[in-house]
């Protein structure tokens, strides 16, 4: 199994996939901080055609993506690192002919080609531009445009100044239940957005949800994202939110996500997920045992709510029975949502970050900017694609891009 090194801040879950070790053992309260976590990734097998038909067309949907001729490294101005992973890492950038008032502050993705091809990523990034060039969600990041050059591809997505959820969860220790409740509210309307498409996320963590200027998320990193009918059996995510059926490799789909919402409601309230341990084979064992220890002050509704998420069985797991979505928007856990209006951004968000500026970054680690050698090119203007370029395999690996 490979496995992929998380990035190192929160925009930084842009630039790969997770981070460090699993946190401490069952039974105890987990380190504060606690490290980030690292997502998974095996071969896939042979897929199985599923009957499920989407509601909406990934194809038909209108490619968002903004045709500004081609661009060029030359055309933006760096101003700081937000986070670097396995592949490469996420600028902070100002696009410099941007009219006045239009948005101009970016983070640009920057993924080496060697490296994606090495560890047999192609077809995963691919998926990731094709994914987010056609959906367009309040709560999902933004792709706006990407491009090429001889050494890296380059992916122009929203710059969400905020940081991630697990930076403020870490900060908080846990969240009140009214403030999970609004989080995984959002969650659950991107989600299912997605699913509308018959497409999976397949790594939901607080690392992976951003905090916009107005306290909403913004759900980041699709580098796992697929359209899958039915199941899929690629063996990828981080170890502490997969679900029984990924670990046994019984093919997955939906309920996958819908499991990870669990997950994620139980890390919110409690401050650590439910299943953890030093290795991620020992949190293996622990997800396929099912003990899910819940403290005593947790109140009923949630308690409920958790368990729904966290049914083995997926064909009785909330969210993945007939009614799908639809019941866990009327669970009684969440009674009293406004869903309308929170997908219109209309009610006020719990935790609103402070920021200065459009390029303020104290939300992320301070990482050192990138020097000229890390990224060629980047600090001189390259030109048309040489002949040389067009005839190396990389380049028709990244047509798309």
């Amino acid at each position: 199994m490979e496995v992929d090194v998380d990035t190192q801040s929160s925009q930084a879950s842009l630039a790969e996939v997770p981070n460090s070790q699993a946190v401490a053992s069952e039974g105890t309260s987990s380190p504060n901080p606690a490290p980030r976590r690292q997502s998974t990734l095996s071969a896939s097998h042979s897929e199985q055609p599923g009957p499920q038909a989407p509601l909406r067309i990934l194809e038909d949907e209108q490619v968002h993506i903004e045709r500004r001729g081609r661009l060029r490294l030359t055309d933006f101005q760096v101003k700081g690192s937000l986070g670097t992973g396995t592949f490469g890492r996420v600028l902070l950038v100002r696009y410099r002919a941007s009219n006045p008032g239009s948005q101009s502050y970016f983070a640009m993705k920057v993924l080496k080609k060697t490296e994606i091809v090495r560890q047999r990523q192609v077809e995963h990034v691919n998926a990731e531009r094709y994914i987010l060039s056609r959906v367009r969600h309040p709560f999902i990041v933004d792709l706006y445009a990407t491009f090429q050059d001889s050494m890296n591809i380059y992916m122009l997505l929203s710059y969400v100044p905020g940081g991630e959820l697990f930076t403020h969860l870490r900060r908080a220790r846990q969240f009140t239940p009214d403030v999970t409740r609004f989080y995984l509210a959002t969650i659950i309307l991107a989600l299912k957005f997605l699913h509308s498409f018959n497409i999976i996320y397949r790594d939901l963590k607080p690392e992976n949800l951003l905090l916009d200027s107005r306290g909403y998320l913004r759900l980041t990193d699709f580098g796992f994202a697929k359209v899958v009918d039915d199941r899929t059996w690629t063996v990828c995510g981080t170890p502490e939110y997969l679900a029984p059926e990924i670990i046994q490799s019984d093919g997955h789909g939906k309920a996958a996500d819908w499991w990870a919402c669990g997950i994620l409601c139980y890390e919110m309230l409690v401050g650590h997920p439910p299943f953890f341990d030093d290795t991620a084979y020992g949190i293996y064992e622990k997800i396929l045992a099912g003990h899910v220890h819940y403290p005593r002050a947790m109140d009923r509704l949630s308690k409920e709510i958790i368990k729904g998420f966290l049914e083995p069985d997926r064909s009785m797991r909330l969210g993945n029975m007939i009614g799908g979505p639809q019941d866990v928007l009327e669970h009684p856990w969440f009674r009293g949502v406004d869903w309308d209006a929170l997908e219109r951004r209309e009610i006020s968000a719990p935790i609103i970050p402070f920021t200065t500026s459009m390029d303020d970054t104290r939300h992320f680690l301070h990482i050192p900017p990138p020097l000229a050698e890390d990224i060629p090119g980047l600090l001189r203007e390259e030109g048309p694609v040489p002949v040389q370029q067009k005839m190396d395999p990389l380049y028709y690996q990244f047509l798309e891009f």
